[in-house]
């Protein structure tokens, strides 16, 4: 999904073995681009699984305003995408699981940070499971 912060940019759909870079899009959060033009996020749905070229690294902000330096998250690799604490409003919501477990917002991942789509999440079955796989979207 593409969070809040991200609805003035242009988006598409991710698509498996699509190649994605961490940027950040001026707009206040951080996001997934296209290699084809970078200033396109790229829209990925919960459930989809990431391989990284590098270890998941995490930007650590300093007095909430200034990025700093980079802490690596137990050196892995792959993660799935999830959206959290969809029922508050005006926060960010797009994360990743990763494989201990350990939830990190997408907005505070490393600028340039590059990723593979491997898998997008089943067509959902059952209500339960689409309700997982919509957006958080609120109108004010």
């Amino acid at each position: 999904m593409c969070d809040y912060s991200l609805h003035s940019v242009k988006t598409r759909p991710a698509r498996i073995n699509d190649r994605i870079t961490v940027r950040d899009f001026g707009t206040g959060t951080r996001g997934f681009c296209a290699p084809e033009d970078c200033d396109m996020a790229v829209c990925v749905l919960p459930g989809t699984e990431l391989a990284f070229a590098a270890p998941v690294a995490v930007a650590v902000p300093f007095f909430g305003l200034f990025w700093r330096r980079k802490k690596r998250q137990k050196d892995f690799t792959t993660a799935i995408f999830r959206q959290i604490n969809k029922h508050k409003r005006n926060i960010h919501h797009d994360a990743l699981e990763l494989p201990n477990g350990q939830t990190v917002l997408l907005t505070t991942l490393s600028a340039g940070l590059q990723a593979t789509v491997l898998q997008l999440p089943a067509a959902a079955s059952k209500v339960v499971e689409a309700n997982g796989q919509t957006r958080a979207v609120y109108v004010d």
